[in-house]
């Protein structure tokens, strides 16, 4: 591992970056792209192709304090009875335009809290977007759940739609640490919820942890990561919080004096990441561990392994439909977002439009940019045959491209006839690197620490 002075020199400890889960990223997306150019990138689709769909549901039981997402509170079950009769309308209008025998490759519900959705509302929004395009035979349907949040009924309706992968959110065991970012979840809390998903049959399960938490340290960390581990999940992710009161009022409610320093923040990282290693955990990308039977893992081996909003992916399609408030959507022309606010969201839909607001078309050097920030995200190497072969870029602009980068990181990548690569120990610099091929104005956005 690289000594935290040299990490210091290159500036990964005061560096904010982009997660880069798309390219360019949503604070560069404009209002100029509305709900005509999404109708039109959703007619090009062609017929009988295989696409992923995901589902925004914006509400929780109660808003915990670290979290940055676009989520309200309700302690009733009518605003989301109201949210599901939109999305009904919404697919609905999808269906009007999405070309003849479309499938789902994947299919997820995020939030907010999906399972605050009752058994029977779950099972009528499966019927309704099923009735408009149904799995792939290999398809997957993933569904957040919050352990806090579930039941035996709401999983019975999950499992007899066909889930096949649940994810859960961890953050972190420790009871104070609990406390401190409003996120109560007990240890025997969340392995109950584990038990009842696999006694279902759901074959596949994910967990978030987060480094970087108030009050964290390494013997907290250490201990967190084994309860996680001693609930064998097939795929973990181990994200950095991202500090951000400027952007999600509820995390003033976090003391910033508790939050560990940048050095410490990758130190707990490291625990964490020796431990999933030590378990057999596979690594994936910058913040990925998984089962060697894990689909992810497989994509990662074989150079498969995709990078969207959700994070890393096997998921091979080329579009991805965001529906619900905020939802972004993916097409090889470019990208498209929902209102961001449910009201206006809501609007829209009950008026029969999309509620597209803003976006992105690719132009320029976007496709070539993009595809090389992800593949170093996903491989941390970039192939010159591959973007040779699929971008209008000649070698000797390549190779300058990748020159620039060695100058900028001296001793931690490798250049050669092969292409570009980052030598092991400066997988932490990996965000920045990326960012030495992003063309956009990064002081747009306040982007979390690079570790």
């Amino acid at each position: 591992m690289i000594e935290d002075s040299q990490l210091a020199r290159l500036g990964l400890f005061d560096a904010k970056v982009p997660r880069y889960t798309s390219y360019p990223t949503a604070p560069h997306f404009t209002p100029e792209l509305g709900q005509d150019q999404f109708i039109n990138w959703i007619s090009a689709i062609a017929p009988g192709t295989e696409i992923s769909l995901y589902l925004h549901v914006p509400f929780c039981r109660r808003l915990c304090w670290f979290c940055a997402c676009r989520t309200q509170g309700t302690q009733s079950s009518a605003p989301v009875q109201a949210y599901l009769q939109v999305l009904k309308q919404e697919i609905a209008l999808l269906a009007r335009h999405l070309p003849a025998g479309v499938r789902l490759s994947r299919l997820h519900w995020g939030g907010g809290t999906p399972t605050l959705l009752t058994s029977e509302m779950m099972t009528e929004l499966a019927e309704a977007i099923f009735a408009v395009a149904p799995m792939a035979p290999d398809g997957e349907f993933s569904v957040e759940i919050d352990p806090n949040e579930i039941d035996a009924p709401r999983l019975d309706a999950l499992a007899a739609a066909g889930l096949t992968r649940a994810s859960i959110g961890v953050q972190d065991f420790d009871p104070g640490i609990q406390e401190t970012i409003g996120r109560i979840q007990p240890f025997e809390l969340t392995r109950d919820a584990v038990e009842m998903i696999r006694d279902r049959g759901i074959r596949s399960l994910n967990a978030d942890i987060l480094f970087g938490l108030p009050d964290q340290t390494r013997a907290r960390m250490t201990e967190s990561v084994q309860k996680l581990l001693s609930l064998s999940p097939d795929r973990v992710a181990l994200y950095g919080y991202a500090h951000v009161p400027w952007m999600a009022r509820r995390q003033s409610m976090i003391p910033s004096e508790a939050l560990p320093s940048p050095p410490d923040r990758l130190r707990l990282f490291d625990t964490a990441r020796r431990l999933f290693l030590w378990d057999g955990y596979e690594e994936i990308g910058i913040d990925h561990f998984a089962a060697s039977h894990d689909g992810l893992a497989t994509a990662a081996r074989t150079g498969a392994l995709r990078r969207n909003f959700q994070g890393y992916t096997d998921d091979q399609a080329d579009v991805l439909i965001g529906l619900g408030a905020s939802s972004i959507s993916r097409f090889p022309e470019g990208y498209a977002q929902n209102a961001p606010s449910t009201s206006a969201y809501t609007k829209a839909v009950r008026a029969g439009q999309f509620s597209t607001t803003r976006g992105h078309v690719f132009d320029g050097e976007d496709r070539l940019r993009g595809r090389m920030i992800e593949a170093l995200m996903c491989d941390f190497a970039i192939s010159s045959d591959e973007i040779l072969s699929h971008h209008a870029i000649d070698a000797d602009r390549l190779n300058a491209l990748f020159r620039g980068v060695d100058e900028a990181f001296p001793a931690m990548v490798e250049v050669g006839k092969e292409g570009l690569s980052l030598r092991a120990e400066a997988r932490p610099l990996t965000r920045m690197i990326a960012r030495h091929f992003d063309t956009y104005d990064l002081s747009k956005a306040g982007h979390s620490s690079a570790i």
